[in-house]
């Protein structure tokens, strides 16, 4: 992605420049570049208008859906004026609580605050939040007023779920966006850089905000970390391999070997296409795939390839034949084995699901054994992601699915940062915005940026027959290349990785796997979330998983009985995988066998970006 901002950035108002002039040379400098920046900001504003006059006006999160869930919510509230009068007066009691708490602290009296932050909210980590008594009278202001405000909007009755879902959702996020760490005159972080820099670091803000506007030609594309710090194959996806096999869908990585002798079966890793694959290679330090290789695995990995609208016809069926089904014949034919491990991530392991079932319809016993790292194939409990399907909503996007063809990835990118809103986007604007800074380089968030496109046809069918009616798991319920499927058919021994604080796939949803697949299942619950608890090298010698021999239906009786380890879930899984390795054979060097290399690894679909 090229980035107006450039590569020399570095450091905005936090980092080294010219001591400003004075009087009025400096008056002068400042109302120059203001002019400067404004001009910008009118072109900005155009290009925005342009692209809305060229588009279908598809919007996410959509307002007459969001409108109309608050009316509803609202038309409820009114039914029962009591229960709001009590919540005001509860509200007013706190606040009275928090004066004369107040006036004590002014007397020098020590007091316990009223409202304390939640562990781990970074919003309030600078110290004058606390020793000042006035910012620390604005923080437990707002933090008893937001408290309330999601109370009181939880406590209504009569809504349906999906309704009350979307209110708690969309009320999450009104509130997080008032926070007074959000405003220049509320934070004594930005007041006292704007005092320090004579309010340079405004301005800088200002800059970055029209350079992530001209990025997003028009729209806000919040920049997240300095996208010209990373280069694919040079510092991120740099584990030795190539391209050995490809088809209009993906592109088949085999990674050269990291040990003399390697298990005889291969490990097929089937990533999601809604981001890269490479958050399973991102640094050495941190590559799943890196270490896996130097586990005695021969590993190959599908890149997706980020399709435009001359692939808005491929569907779920094509993606399973022509991605995983497809991956087994090329690392048969380049390795001579018809026994492969596979693992699936996310989506790509709900592909890989309805795969196994469909192969089982079909007597195909080509898959030894399955992984599933952070993947629901049961979406009666979707988490967050459920407030965005309805029919309604699925109604408006089918829609523009079948305007445009596709569906572009900064859609999918606004919804998981929204899940997230104080990490993914508050905290940003502080920084970028308000501080004038840059973000800091990070390959992870880099990554995160680097989402793709979906086919109409796949991306409808995913979200009417998964999400909205959850088909997957009913016997028959889906068909697939002609094929009625059940995975309560699959044999195969599983291992399945879920992260405690996951938002994309809660970890009680994919354990319900547990109770669907017959062969025998292994369940593991990572700490963090869906990528942190996931992406958790050994070395780093962070977080902790449990594990469970038994899996009872109840999710948490299973994990009141599960031992808790320290460090990384990779070891608990290196030792599962090696059973089913099928013993140990030479190593193989990708091209050794009956496929020729086309490319060096990470290949080129993986650098087709949205903007291209």
């Amino acid at each position: 992605m090229n980035d107006k901002r450039g590569s020399e950035r570095s450091g905005g108002a936090a980092g080294k420049r010219e001591e400003p002039v004075s009087g009025l040379a400096w008056q002068a400098d400042l109302f120059r570049k203001w002019a400067e920046l404004t001009e910008r900001g009118q072109r900005a504003l155009d290009s925005f208008f342009k692209s809305q006059a060229a588009d279908d006006g598809f919007q996410i999160p959509d307002p007459g859906v969001v409108g109309k869930a608050f009316l509803l919510w609202t038309a409820r509230a009114l039914n029962d004026p009591t229960r709001l009068f009590e919540a005001q007066a509860e509200l007013w009691r706190r606040y009275g609580e928090l004066y004369q708490s107040t006036i004590k602290r002014l007397a020098g009296e020590p007091v316990e605050p009223v409202a304390a932050p939640e562990p781990g909210d970074r919003r309030f980590t600078d110290e004058a939040w606390d020793k000042e008594i006035v910012f620390d009278f604005i923080k437990q202001s707002y933090l008893l007023a937001s408290r309330w405000t999601m109370a009181t909007v939880r406590e209504v009755k009569g809504l349906d779920d999906q309704t009350m879902r979307k209110v708690n959702f969309y009320t999450r996020q009104i509130v997080d966006a008032m926070a007074p760490t959000n405003f220049a005159a509320t934070n004594p972080k930005v007041l006292k850089a704007t005092l320090d820099s004579r309010g340079e670091n405004l301005i800088k803000g200002y800059e970055n905000l029209l350079a992530d506007l001209e990025r997003g030609k028009g729209r806000l594309d919040i920049a997240m970390t300095d996208y010209t710090a990373f280069r694919l194959g040079e510092n991120v996806a740099v584990t030795p391999g190539k391209v050995v096999f490809q088809n209009e869908m993906m592109q088949l990585i085999q990674y050269a070997p990291g040990t003399e002798k390697v298990h005889r079966r291969p490990l097929l890793i089937v990533p999601p296409w809604i981001n890269k694959f490479y958050i399973l290679d991102l640094k050495p330090k941190n590559s799943f795939i890196k270490w896996a290789v130097e586990q005695g695995q021969t590993v190959f990995v599908i890149s997706w390839v980020n399709p435009g609208r001359e692939l808005a016809h491929k569907s779920f069926d094509d993606y399973m034949l022509d991605g995983p089904l497809a991956a087994l014949e090329a690392i048969e034919e380049a390795t001579g084995e018809r026994e492969i491990n596979v693992i699936g991530y996310c989506i790509g392991g709900t592909l890989t699901a309805a795969m196994l079932a469909y192969m089982t319809a079909k007597r195909d016993k080509r898959v030894a054994s399955v992984t599933f790292f952070t993947a629901m194939v049961d979406f009666a409990e979707a988490g967050e992601l459920s407030v965005f399907i309805d029919e309604d909503q699925l109604d408006q996007l089918e829609k523009h699915l079948e305007y445009k063809g596709y569906l572009e990835g900064r859609y999918m990118a606004q919804v998981f940062n929204l899940m997230r809103g104080n990490d993914l986007i508050w905290s940003f604007v502080v920084n970028n915005y308000l501080l004038g800074r840059e973000p800091f380089p990070f390959d992870l968030l880099y990554w995160n940026s680097d989402s793709t496109r979906m086919p109409a046809m796949m991306h409808g069918f995913y979200l009417r027959n998964m999400y909205q009616r959850n088909l997957l798991v009913k016997p028959g319920g889906i068909r697939l290349n002609n094929v009625a499927i059940d995975l309560r058919k699959i044999r195969q021994p599983v291992y399945i990785i879920a992260t405690r604080e996951d938002h994309i796939a809660p970890w009680k949803s994919t354990y319900a796997a547990t109770q669907i697949y017959r062969g025998k299942v292994r369940f593991v619950l990572s700490a963090s979330g869906h990528i942190a608890g996931v992406v958790n090298p050994p070395s780093a010698n962070k977080y902790c998983y449990w594990t469970n021999e038994q899996t009872p239906p109840d999710p948490e009786a299973w994990l009141e009985k599960a031992q808790r380890h320290e460090g990384s879930w990779w070891t608990d899984w290196a030792a599962w995988i090696a059973k089913h390795g099928g013993g140990m054979v030479a190593a193989r060097q990708p091209g050794g066998g009956g496929l020729t290399p086309i490319e060096d690894a990470p290949g080129s679909y993986v650098r087709v970006r949205v903007a291209d």
